[in-house]
């Protein structure tokens, strides 16, 4: 979804090299990764009961690795990043952030509540995108683990302070990963606040199920649970939705995510489109299913949000190395469930985002993981 930017303002850095990939000898282990604003960052290791196992940073609660096997048991890191920190400082595309306080666009970085008008940071010119400048992906986030019967979790926690990026209200944000023993990521963010405001958490991992370094995802077969999708003008959603029926967004059948690239007719050919999943928007459901035909690798998604976000890496330009190879367009998908892009400023959708103190956001990602 982002375009590849500066990360904001330039924080002081400090960077030790990343551990090596031994295994831990616990489900859980943890080393220091450098610091960020004169804050540690530490780097935890996940290791589920079937070998599957996750790298995560304080620093935007980042997923930096996710070792998964393949149809032949063969592991590989399917998630793109940096294999140090100072690569996710430079110029990082949100790899596996959490993204808050508002994740996606706010259409002229501008937005009403209780007939005030707040004027955002218009870091995707000329919209707001992705919390800010300084995001909750750009920030040292709070972390305590434990072993479950499930399997090893990290709970995150951040507060935002009123006012922060130019949003009302201070915000309490947590976010929990679990590495299950069903082969499973789940992701839960929940938030809290003292005063009305908008709240919409992504988690915004970039998928390569062939392995992060293993080229194009275009043969990557995709299946959305969406019949309709939520078109931009040119890219911000502006309240209307159309059916996906004979248009290059139908992914109501599995189809190769390369076929019908060029018929999305964006300003940057790929897809960036919010879909809306079929069902009800605030129970747990399918929302997609993607596969990687030569490795056999498959992984289903569900959540309990009204959208999704699908977007092809279409801003990658070859110009990121990361993890020793070079990342070039289309060598990751996101897939980003979400209230609508710019919803405060659609009547129709305008509640789905209002966060009213007393009450708690909730977004709970499941992604499972299987071979065919």
């Amino acid at each position: 979804m982002p375009k590849q930017t500066a990360a904001g303002p330039t924080p002081k850095i400090s960077v030790t090299p990343a551990p090596g990939a031994a295994k831990p000898t616990s489900a859980i282990s943890k080393a220091r990764f450098g610091k960020v604003d004169g804050n540690d960052v530490t780097l935890y290791t996940l290791t589920n009961k079937n070998g599957l196992m996750m790298k995560v940073m304080t620093y935007g609660a980042i997923i930096t690795e996710l070792h998964v096997p393949d149809k032949a048991g063969r592991s590989a890191d399917i998630v793109l990043g940096f294999e140090n920190l100072e690569g996710y400082l430079k110029t990082s595309p949100y790899f596996g952030a959490t993204v808050g306080r508002v994740g996606n666009r706010i259409r002229g970085a501008r937005f009403k509540l209780d007939g005030k008008e707040y004027k955002l940071a218009d870091n995707d010119k000329p919209h707001h995108l992705h919390g800010g400048n300084k995001g909750w992906d750009k920030v040292v986030w709070d972390a305590g683990t434990s072993e479950t019967a499930e399997g090893p979790a990290i709970e995150f926690s951040y507060v935002s302070k009123d006012g922060e990026e130019g949003y009302p209200g201070t915000v309490t944000a947590y976010a929990r990963y679990a590495l299950t023993n069903r082969n499973e990521l789940r992701v839960e963010m929940k938030a809290s606040t003292d005063k009305k405001t908008l709240i919409n958490m992504v988690h915004h991992s970039y998928w390569n199920l062939g392995g992060h370094g293993s080229g194009p995802i275009t043969e990557h077969e995709l299946t959305l649970n969406a019949d309709k999708y939520t078109p931009g003008d040119p890219i911000v959603p502006t309240g209307a939705s159309k059916p996906v029926k004979g248009t290059a967004f139908d992914f109501t059948k599995p189809k190769p995510i390369g076929k019908d690239l060029r018929g999305t007719r964006s300003d940057r050919v790929g897809f960036d489109h919010n879909f809306v999943v079929s069902g009800k928007p605030n129970e747990i459901r399918m929302v997609a299913k993607l596969k990687d035909p030569k490795s056999g690798r498959v992984m289903t998604l569900e959540a309990d949000q009204p959208g999704v976000q699908f977007y092809t890496g279409n801003f990658l330009d070859g110009k990121t190395k990361g993890k020793g190879v070079v990342y070039a367009q289309y060598t990751g998908l996101c897939l980003e469930t979400q209230k609508f892009p710019n919803s405060i400023n659609v009547p129709a959708w305008s509640k789905q985002m209002i966060l009213e103190p007393g009450k708690t956001y909730k977004h709970t990602m499941i992604h499972r993981f299987t071979n065919e």
